[in-house]
């Protein structure tokens, strides 16, 4: 069973910390320049331009806005004891909205919950098991059929289900061999979503028109068609999750929707299989299913499942607002740049979120969640992980941008990736088909983790891992662009 992505008219519940309830776009902004130019008055044939709105966009949830600005981009000076050689570059990123914290476990349940109860809410519709067909939408209020969605105002029957309902509700579970009691089934929890690359779409290189693939007029008109590859995933007779890359000519926008099939449920073995001769079995009992963890990071969570988290809160934002078929700034992973121009506070002075070059105040209080000494991760006042905002945040407000997890960024690795990135709003961008080399499959994560020292926390530091990979040192947090209002040179720093 799949997850469509034309689920839902109304969803229930918010997304705490992470989306919030938020109501219309309000309040139209008007746009002002340093140098006070007002058009004024003209009329009567005159150049006047055309008028409109704009609408602001209400503060995310749970989100803070970092302006615009520019910063030295990695490190800038060598390092001999720590083994670092400078290598910046000078980078300029637009504002975006970022997550304050890291990505909790309560919030990535909401996703796996939203999830589990789709599945449910399909097979309660699914003639081969509860078979009730008012957990779907059919007809729009003219009584004209429309493709069916799922009918999220009408609940779940957990407590009074009639036999064939029961049978739909426990297809999602499984007993437990220890307890003999009933679980969530987590390898039946698949998400199934579609993206569209812009980028690729708008390449002059892959224009429908071929007399707008090549400008010069020396060279003759293009007559072969551009090959394309998309990506696309089904469920075989198996139950498996089957990707597949497709590589064609060009025969239209579709070819630029590429379709993903995502098991939701982070990987709760990580914490034994990342350590060798190592006693952390509750762990894997507890860190994701216990409440007392729900507000330290997800972890065990893959960039592939970081990034269908962001695609299922960009869709559940614009269904909870009603807003289906508008386009509105995705939710997404932050590039590379734009996550350290925000953990280093856009001060290319200091490698760490803090201005001190040490990991502690005077006082000996420490900034971040990390290995103080070798063997000693509990000097910090932790063994593993914290719970989020448990340090001070850096001058943008933003908590545990050092230590703690590291974090998945959007951005692929290469050795070479100075060389290729801009310097505005730079971000390489390589969506690996499956038959690539797995090295091909390097993500860039940033930050440095509860298990790293000192200078693997460092801002500027550049860490890969590969994009099906789930560590229990590994977490996320999403970024939304910011369209048009950002009014300053970088957001003003803390005192």
């Amino acid at each position: 069973m799949t997850i469509t992505d034309n689920i839902v008219v109304k969803l229930p519940g918010t997304l705490k910390m992470g989306i919030g309830v938020m109501s219309v776009f309000a309040a139209m902004v008007l746009m002002s320049s340093c140098s006070g130019f007002r058009r004024t008055g003209a009329t009567g044939g005159e150049l006047t331009g055309v008028g409109g709105v704009s609408w602001g966009e209400p503060t995310p949830h749970g989100m803070v806005l970092v302006d615009r600005g520019s910063i030295e981009m990695g490190p800038s000076k060598d390092d001999s004891v720590a083994g670092i050689r400078a290598d910046s570059k000078g980078v300029s990123v637009d504002a975006f909205w970022m997550d304050e914290t890291e990505i909790t476990n309560s919030q990535y349940k909401q996703f796996v919950f939203w999830v589990r109860d789709s599945i449910i809410r399909e097979r309660l519709a699914d003639p081969r098991f509860g078979g009730n067909e008012m957990y779907k939408i059919e007809e729009d209020r003219e009584g004209n059929p429309v493709k069916p969605y799922l009918d999220w105002s009408k609940p779940i029957p957990w407590k009074n289900a009639n036999e064939d309902e029961a049978r739909a509700i426990e297809s999602l579970y499984r007993t437990n061999a220890l307890t003999g009691k009933k679980e969530l089934d987590p390898e039946q929890l698949n998400y199934r979503y579609e993206t569209y690359n812009h980028t690729a779409a708008a390449q002059r290189k892959n224009r429908l028109n071929p007399a707008r693939r090549e400008y010069n007029t020396d060279l003759p008109v293009p007559t072969e068609l551009p090959v394309i590859s998309k990506d696309t995933a089904y469920i075989n007779e198996e139950g498996e999750i089957v990707r597949e890359s497709l590589t064609r000519p060009l025969t239209g926008d579709f070819d630029f929707v590429n379709t993903y099939i995502v098991n939701v449920y982070p990987d709760t073995t990580a914490w034994i299989n990342d350590f060798d001769n190592a006693y952390n079995e509750p762990y894997t009992r507890m860190y994701f299913s216990h409440a007392g963890y729900n507000d330290y990071p997800v972890v065990g969570v893959s960039w592939e499942q970081a990034t269908a988290f962001a695609n299922w809160r960009t869709d559940f934002l614009k269904r909870s607002l009603g807003r289906e078929g508008v386009y509105i700034e995705p939710y997404r992973l932050p590039t590379e740049a734009e996550w350290e121009y925000a953990a280093r506070a856009g001060n290319s002075e200091t490698p760490y979120p803090w201005e001190d070059a040490a990991p502690m105040d005077e006082r000996g209080c420490f900034y971040a969640n990390f290995q103080p000494r070798d063997g000693d991760y509990t000097r910090d006042g932790h063994v593993i992980t914290s719970a989020v905002g448990t340090f001070k945040p850096n001058d943008f407000g933003l908590y545990d941008m050092a230590g703690n997890v590291s974090e998945w960024t959007s951005t692929a690795f290469t050795e070479s990736i100075n060389e290729l990135i801009s310097s505005v709003n730079p971000e390489y961008r390589y969506d690996a088909a499956k038959e690539d080399p797995y090295r091909m499959k390097r993500k860039i994560v940033r930050g440095g983790s509860w298990k790293d020292s000192a200078p693997n926390i460092r801002s500027d530091m550049r860490m890969w891992e590969y994009q099906n990979e789930q560590r229990s040192y590994i977490g996320f947090r999403c970024v939304r662009t910011q369209i048009g209002f950002a009014k300053g040179t970088g957001k003003k720093r803390r005192k």
